[in-house]
């Protein structure tokens, strides 16, 4: 019997997703040769979960079976945690908000050595590749639409039985929050007056200050800049801390792609931004000149979205 290509029926009546429109074919199921496991969620499973995050394993000392298991989420954030994966999981994220399924957006970031399985966006058997098996590249992040389906996470053959994790942090955000989405779709691209006044506003951190530095991470792809900031605006969470000298000034880090090019530059700049899986992305960040006119063209207009203060 073939993988999710081939119509299926788990243990709890649960189909099978049919084949994506063309591309490349999803993989087989595992091999009744390969490793003896049960899928969590028959009897003796293996598992761990609260309302947040799921953490389980596909080994279990019963009779091996190749199974679907639905998993239920119902926050704005956490984690899925698969050792040894066989069989498949459907991730259900049902969060508690009033807020309907077309006002959010889903993302999800792998972990750093995720393998063992491939993780589709799935809505009514049609599958979407995401993230292929072993694509755990540092920093990599997919967002969707919630309403366009939910995760389907299926085990791929494997010929050892070494150990091996399928894992990836998720987060659902507003989608009415357009400089977050910015940030996560087209980090490069410079921000619209509209985006940068709206930023300021709404982001998690909002701070007038300059580049000290900038440090480049090919490994992760991503770009470390590292701030001194003469005026906050706004933060969240501690994302700038008071300078040692204790002469007024903070400093902190923000991330961003290293495609982006950041360099050190002079100048003060508004850097605006949110949290983003524990770490502060960088959203709109125009020249702070450039900004004093954005803002005074707005307040002349009666269109500021909030009050800043200039000085």
């Amino acid at each position: 019997m073939r993988g999710a290509a081939r119509a299926a029926w788990g243990r709890a009546g649960q189909l099978w997703p049919r084949p994506p429109a063309p591309g490349p074919p999803p993989p087989p199921l595992l091999l009744l040769l390969l490793l003896p496991a049960v899928l969590l969620g028959g009897a003796g499973a293996q598992y761990s979960s609260d309302l947040c995050s799921w953490k389980g394993s596909g080994l279990t000392h019963e009779t091996h079976r190749k199974e679907v298991e639905q998993v239920y989420l119902r926050c704005a954030a956490g984690a899925v945690e698969w050792m040894y994966p066989t069989g498949a999981l459907i991730v259900n994220l049902r969060p508690n908000t009033f807020s309907p399924a077309r006002h959010l957006t889903v993302c999800i970031k792998p972990f750093r050595d995720s393998s063992g399985a491939n993780i589709y966006l799935e809505k009514t058997g049609e599958l979407r590749l995401l993230v292929p098996d072993g694509d755990g590249r540092p920093g990599r992040v997919q967002c969707f639409g919630l309403e366009q389906g939910g995760l389907f996470v299926e085990a791929t053959p494997q010929q050892d039985i070494g150990r091996r994790t399928t894992g990836f942090q998720y987060e659902l955000i507003r989608r009415h929050r357009a400089s977050d989405l910015h940030e996560l779709s087209a980090p490069c691209r410079p921000c619209s007056d509209t985006e940068v006044l709206l930023a300021v506003c709404t982001s998690d951190f909002a701070v007038r200050g300059s580049i000290q530095e900038v440090t480049h991470e090919p490994e992760r792809q991503d770009s470390a800049i590292h701030l001194r900031v003469s005026r906050l605006y706004r933060q969240k969470s501690r994302v700038f801390e008071p300078v040692p000298e204790g002469d007024g000034h903070w400093q902190g880090r923000v991330r961003t792609l290293l495609e982006c090019g950041v360099r050190p530059g002079h100048g003060d700049f508004l850097f605006t931004g949110h949290m983003h899986f524990g770490e502060a992305r960088l959203g709109c960040a125009p020249r702070f000149k450039d900004f004093q006119r954005m803002y005074r063209d707005a307040q002349e207009r009666g269109l500021n979205p909030c009050e800043v203060g200039m000085d």
